[in-house]
């Protein structure tokens, strides 16, 4: 299959989240989640309970990734590590995550804003594969009526579908920042990366 097909084949995925799965997601659930992860709108308290911006020092857009930029962007993750149960990062970030309360996320998703400050806009829960199987789950973890993506690198094509980390399942809730393209889409179009510096 060539590169392009391939990624037709993603943008047709990504794109596809405009379904009645993410309309109808329960939205007493979402707001709940909101509500629990509101003080992380101060980043500081998310660096006091122990997140810590991805050490890749990305922020994660769909056209870095090989998709269509359209898309938008995920931002820049902050990532709790004892939630994740990091194992190594060699060659890619592995761990033992098993974790999926969205009261208490192991993933915070922030803007950077032309200031330099990071705006909230979601959060994320993310196991490892091999991990949530070990666990003796046959089936996806699901949130909001569906279940979360299943994520790997492609290394036929240029961009990295897993974005560092080693096969995982994860969901991302846009609690903050609305998304046209779904509550639960991975990517949002009025997220950006625009104002990203290395190192920020």
């Amino acid at each position: 299959m060539s590169r392009s097909l391939k990624l037709l084949i993603m943008a047709s995925v990504c794109t596809a989240f405009v379904s009645p799965v993410w309309a109808q997601s329960d939205s007493a659930e979402i707001a709940a989640v909101a509500a629990a992860t509101e003080k992380y709108k101060d980043v500081n308290m998310a660096l006091a309970d122990g997140f810590i911006p991805d050490p890749s020092g990305m922020c994660v857009s769909a056209a870095e990734e090989g998709l269509p930029a359209e898309l938008g962007a995920m931002g820049i993750h902050y990532l709790n590590m004892a939630k994740l149960k990091i194992t190594g990062g060699d060659p890619r970030i592995d761990g033992m995550s098993t974790h999926t309360d969205f009261m208490k996320p192991a993933v915070l998703l922030y803007e950077p804003q032309a200031d330099g400050s990071m705006e909230l806009v979601g959060v994320e829960n993310l196991v490892f594969q091999k991990a949530w199987a070990d666990a003796g789950n046959t089936q996806p973890p699901s949130f909001g009526g569906s279940a979360w993506d299943a994520m790997a690198d492609d290394p036929a094509t240029k961009g990295d579908e897993a974005h560092g980390f080693a096969p995982h399942y994860d969901r991302h809730v846009w609690t903050v920042r609305s998304n046209s393209a779904g509550v639960l889409a991975p990517f949002n179009p009025d997220v950006t990366c625009a104002n990203h510096k290395m190192g920020n």
